[in-house]
């Protein structure tokens, strides 16, 4: 099984539709081994205190920690990112992670260059990867990105169109 790291932006918009079905959180966790840093953990906990959608997806995604590897990592107190993007790619680097989850749309290209031999994936790039291997139909696929897309607040986002083309063609 590949090893993942996530970060807990992506995590939490796999725990928006955590619940349906198909449940892409469920296949996330399934297909790879996933490994997160304690500042992810910890802003699960802190996103998981409010009362709303956002809130209700990181309790969904806390309640499946016992599927979550956790590993600590020092910090690299230079990187220009929160304490949470900081460690996941620090731990993406030490542990050769195959993929990085992460949903930081604005920050993508520092992030990217930052990680060594991991590939950064954002949700839709992973919905994506589920309907090339047979693990999601294209229109299951669109209707989770739409799903995301709403509570999220992508409608505008250029990742989330490309993948909704993509899906549309399939």
């Amino acid at each position: 099984m590949s090893l993942a790291v996530a970060d807990s932006s992506a995590l939490v918009s796999l725990g928006v539709v955590a619940e349906s079905d198909p449940d892409p959180l469920s296949l996330f966790l399934t297909e790879y081994d996933v490994i997160v840093p304690p500042e992810v953990e910890s802003e699960l906990q802190d996103i998981a205190s409010y009362d709303d959608e956002h809130g209700q997806a990181a309790t969904v995604v806390l309640g499946r920690q016992n599927s979550l590897t956790t590993r600590k990592v020092d910090l690299d107190s230079t990187f220009p990112l929160d304490d949470g993007e900081n460690a996941a790619v620090t731990l993406a680097n030490e542990s050769d992670a195959s993929l990085f989850l992460c949903d930081e749309f604005n920050q993508l290209g520092l992030i990217h260059a930052s990680l060594a031999n991991t590939r950064l994936v954002t949700v839709p790039t992973l919905l994506s990867i589920f309907v090339r291997t047979d693990q999601l139909s294209s229109t299951d696929a669109l209707a989770l990105l739409d799903a995301i897309s709403t509570t999220r607040s992508w409608t505008e986002n250029s990742y989330v169109h490309r993948a909704r083309s993509l899906f549309e063609q399939l």
